[in-house]
C-alpha cells in the first residue's frame, strides 16, 4: 500500500511531491513556454523543424510533452490511491446469530445440504466458513452443495478496485437478529406483502386488506418503516424512508415516463407475472429451494403488456431487469426533456464549449454502469464475508416448523401471533412466505441487497449530473401521472403534492421502487433496503471524489441532497 506520508512522487527518486492544487499556476507557465517555442517555429516546416534539433512539440534537449503527461498522470494516481488509502478501516460488526445458534438459524444457507426441516448440513455450513475464512478458489470449490443450483459468485467480494473506495472500507451495520422484534416486524411486513401482492398499488387507500395491513404493523413492537405519527397508513405503506418517498404516487414517474431510447421510442409497459399465482407454500417445495434443487415450475406471464400498477408487477420488473436499466431510463428521459444539469456543471453559460465525454451525456450514461459493478463488489463483500444473513423464506420456515410443533426456535411473539401470518396460513395452510418465482431467493446472502445497492450508487451519480431539486412539472409535458388500476393506461395524479414533486424526490423513490420491489418480491428485508441503498451511496461519492483528480476544467464540485436529506458537494 502507498504510504500517505511519502514525499516522493516516484519510488526511489529525490523529487517532492507537489500537491495537485499547486500545478495550474505551473502548467500555465510551462504552457506559455511552449507556445512561444511554437510561434518560434512558425514559419518553418517539421522537417526543419526537426533540423534545428527543436521538437515540434518543445523545445531543444527538453522532456517531451508525453513524459510530463505520463508523469501527471501518475502522481494524479498517486493523490487519489492516497487519498482512498487514508480512509479508515472500519470493524465489520455482525449480529452474532453465527455464533449464538449453532444450527446456524439465524444464517443464509440456501444451496446447501439441509435436514428435513431445513437446518443446514454443519459440516457443509463449515466448509462454508472455511472458504469465507481463506477466500482460496479451491476452498470455494470444495463447499458441498445439497443441489445443482451453484452460488452466486462470492469471490467478487474479494476483489480490488482502482477507482472509489475499496469494498473492505465500507460497512453497513448488523443486521437484525433473528430472534429481535426488529426481525419480527420485517417479517410480518414481507408477509403483507405477499398478501397484497395483486392489489394495485392506487387501491391501497380504500382496499380493506391494506387498510388490515396498516393496522397490523403498527401494532409491532418494533417496526421501521415510515409512519404517520405512530401509525401505518395507506399513503406510507410499503414506501421507502426517504421524504420524496412519502409523496405523489407511490410508483416512480421515471417508472411511467416514455422516453427515446436514441431513435427509438419507448413507453414504459412491462411483461407482468400471472395474479394468484405464488411458489414455495408447502413443506417439500420449500426445502427442495434450500437444498438447491433448481426444478421450478415456469413463470406464467400475461400476453399484453402493463405499467406497473401493483406488487407483483414491480417483483416482475426486479425478476428480469438489466441492474442499471431504471436508472439508464432515467437518464434518457432527463437528457431528452433537457432537464436542468446540477449548477456545478463547468460549461453551464459557456458561450463556445459544452460538455461531451466530460460533464455530458456519454460521462453520464457510462458512469451508471461503471458504478453498478463497483457496487456490487461492495455489497457482495459485506454478503459472503462478513453478515451471511438469512433470506425472508428462510426464516419463514423457521416461523412454519415453530408453530406445527417440527421445532422450536426463538422467534418473537410478534410475527408469530400476527393478522398477516395467520392469513397466510388460511391461504395456503402453511406459513412459509408465498414466493413471487418459483426458484425463491437467489444463491446469495440476504444482506446487503443488490439491487438497492446498485439503486443507491446509480440514482446518486443521477442527483449529482442533474439539478435534484428542479420541479418536475417542468420538465417534458409537465404532466404528473400513475397507471390506472388495470395497468393498461396512464391516469393524471391529481392530487395538491403533484406540483412539488423534484427529480431528487422521484429519483429517491425510484431506488425504493427497484429495491423494495425485491421485497414484494419476497426475497429481501426493509434493513436489506435501507442500509444497502446507502452503501451504494457512498460507492458512488467515492467514485465522484476520484475522478474529480482528473478533470481539466474549472470544477467546483456538484452539490446534491444525499438519501437523509442533508446536502453534500463532491
Amino acid at each position: 500500500m502507498i504510504n500517505p506520508e511519502r514525499s516522493s512522487c516516484h519510488a526511489g527518486s529525490g523529487k517532492s511531491r507537489e500537491p495537485l492544487r499547486n500545478r495550474s499556476r505551473r502548467v500555465f507557465v510551462e504552457c506559455l513556454g511552449l507556445g512561444a517555442i511554437s510561434l518560434a517555429g512558425a514559419g518553418m516546416g517539421f522537417e526543419s523543424v526537426a533540423k534545428a534539433g527543436v521538437s515540434p512539440q518543445g523545445g531543444a534537449g527538453s522532456p517531451s510533452p508525453g513524459s510530463k503527461r505520463a508523469e501527471e498522470s501518475y502522481r494524479r494516481r498517486v493523490e487519489a490511491a492516497e487519498a482512498e488509502h487514508d480512509v479508515p478501516i472500519p470493524f465489520h460488526r455482525t449480529n452474532h446469530d453465527e455464533q449464538l445458534y449453532g444450527n446456524r438459524i439465524g444464517n443464509y444457507s440456501k444451496g446447501l445440504p439441509h435436514n428435513s426441516i431445513g437446518e443446514v448440513d454443519p459440516i457443509a455450513y463449515q466448509a462454508l466458513l472455511c472458504a469465507c475464512a481463506s477466500g482460496a478458489p479451491a476452498e470455494w470449490d470444495a463447499v458441498p452443495l445439497g443441489g445443482n443450483r451453484p452460488l452466486t459468485d462470492p469471490q467478487s467480494g474479494l476483489a480490488f478496485e482502482l477507482e472509489g473506495t475499496d469494498s473492505q472500507q465500507l460497512m453497513i451495520p448488523p443486521a437484525p437478529s433473528v430472534a429481535s422484534a426488529q426481525r419480527a416486524g420485517e417479517m410480518v411486513e414481507d408477509y403483507w406483502m405477499a398478501l397484497l401482492r395483486d392489489v394495485p398499488v392506487t387501491s391501497f387507500f380504500e382496499n380493506t386488506l391494506a387498510q388490515c395491513a396498516c393496522a397490523d404493523l403498527s401494532k409491532l413492537s418494533d417496526f421501521r418503516g415510515p409512519k404517520v405519527g405512530s401509525k401505518v397508513t395507506p399513503g406510507t405503506l410499503f414506501r421507502g424512508f426517504t421524504s420524496g418517498d412519502l409523496m405523489g404516487p407511490y410508483v416512480s414517474q421515471f417508472f411511467l415516463k416514455s422516453f427515446n431510447f436514441g431513435a427509438l421510442p419507448v413507453r414504459q409497459q412491462y411483461q407482468t407475472y400471472v395474479a394468484g399465482i405464488d411458489y414455495m407454500t408447502d413443506q417439500n417445495s420449500w426445502l427442495a429451494a434450500q437444498n438447491g434443487q433448481a426444478l421450478f415450475p415456469r413463470q406464467q406471464t400475461n400476453s399484453q403488456l402493463s405499467y406497473l400498477k401493483s406488487p407483483r408487477d414491480l417483483a416482475a420488473w426486479v425478476h428480469a431487469d438489466v441492474l442499471y436499466q431504471a436508472y439508464f431510463n432515467a437518464c434518457l428521459y432527463l437528457l431528452g426533456n433537457a432537464a436542468p444539469l446540477n449548477g456545478g456543471n463547468p460549461y453551464i453559460g459557456s458561450k463556445n464549449q459544452v460538455g461531451f465525454g466530460t460533464f455530458g451525456p456519454p460521462q453520464i450514461e457510462a458512469l451508471l454502469a461503471e458504478v453498478a459493478t463497483r457496487a456490487l463488489k461492495a455489497v457482495w463483500y459485506q454478503k459472503w464475508f462478513v453478515h451471511r444473513n438469512e433470506r425472508p423464506e428462510e426464516f419463514a420456515g423457521l416461523v412454519h416448523m415453530t408453530n406445527t410443533g417440527q421445532a422450536k426456535y426463538p422467534l418473537h411473539p410478534d410475527v408469530l401471533h400476527s393478522e398477516a401470518a395467520n392469513r397466510v396460513f388460511v391461504g395456503t395452510g402453511s406459513w412459509f412466505l408465498p414466493m413471487a418465482f418459483p426458484e425463491g431467493c437467489p444463491t446469495h446472502p440476504s444482506y446487503g441487497a443488490g439491487h438497492a445497492t446498485v439503486a443507491g450508487a446509480c440514482v446518486t451519480i443521477l442527483k449529482a449530473f442533474f439539478d435534484d431539486t428542479a420541479l418536475l412539472v417542468n420538465i417534458g409535458d409537465g404532466q404528473i401521472v400513475q397507471p390506472s388500476e388495470d395497468g393498461l393506461s396512464l391516469v393524471p395524479y391529481q392530487s395538491g403534492d403533484a406540483n412539488l414533486l423534484t427529480v431528487g424526490d422521484e429519483l429517491n423513490k425510484l431506488a425504493a421502487n427497484v429495491a423494495i420491489g425485491r421485497n414484494l418480491a419476497g426475497v429481501h428485508w426493509r434493513s436489506d433496503y435501507h442500509e444497502s441503498l446507502l452503501l451504494g451511496e457512498a460507492v458512488a461519492i467515492s467514485v465522484l471524489q476520484d475522478q474529480r483528480l482528473c478533470y481539466n476544467e474549472n470544477f467546483g464540485g456538484f452539490t446534491f441532497h444525499r438519501f437523509d436529506g442533508s446536502q453534500i458537494t463532491v
